[in-house]
């Protein structure tokens, strides 16, 4: 294999799942389970659902417990091949998920709601999330991670190791490059890859590492 054309293609093909893989985590952790209409209040409900489901990831999730934004968002894919995406990804990574879960702020106006959740234990502890949730037919869902109450940047480069390490496509220096990158990047770029989808700065760095 050649040192030039061939390298800079495999990192072009690599790009994305880098940009990824911390996203079908975040879905992978925060998969919502919606609780069923009682007599709990609306913030009752949504404490519980997170609480109940943080650690545990059903497939089924991708459509009946999370709107389609959040999953495009999430995958960075659209349609159906967003929510297939999604279901491969909650299959593949029992290891991602938290070990227990502490929902804080949440707030309640009509039909949507935002809550913060702190995850203890699976690829990411320590993150506190913000997410934003929408009542639909009866039950709350998952509908946009807004940002982060609380950032480890650290342990975010820590599953870009971790990941790419399992993947076995690149070599040792090649991952070492990249998840020192990521730690030296602004936290604004690292919560924008996380969140929007915007990659150009993981781009670069992939193609700078290849």
């Amino acid at each position: 294999m050649s040192q030039s054309a061939p390298h800079h293609s495999k990192g072009t093909a690599l790009k994305k799942r880098y940009l990824l893989l911390p996203c079908l985590l975040i879905v992978s952790a925060l998969a919502l389970v919606a609780c069923g209409g009682g007599g709990s209040s609306a913030e009752s409900e949504i404490e519980e659902a997170i609480e109940t489901s943080a650690t545990s990831g059903d497939p089924a999730n991708c459509t009946k417990f999370e709107t389609a934004n959040f999953v495009e968002q999430s995958t960075s894919e659209s349609g159906k091949e967003a929510i297939k995406t999604c279901e491969e990804e909650a299959k593949k990574d029992p290891e991602s998920k938290a070990e227990s879960v502490e929902v804080s702020e949440v707030e309640v106006d009509g039909s949507k709601a935002t809550a913060n959740a702190a995850l203890s234990g699976g690829a990411f502890d320590g993150q506190t999330l913000t997410v934003a949730l929408v009542e639909e037919e009866g039950g709350w869902k998952l509908d946009e991670l807004t940002g982060f109450a609380k950032f480890d940047q650290g342990a975010i480069a820590h599953v870009f190791e971790t990941q790419l390490e399992k993947s076995g496509e690149l070599n040792a220096e090649q991952t070492s490059c990249i998840v020192e990158g990521i730690e030296e990047l602004p936290q604004a770029e690292v919560e924008e890859v996380i969140l929007s989808g915007k990659s150009t700065s993981v781009e670069e760095l992939a193609e700078g590492c290849a």
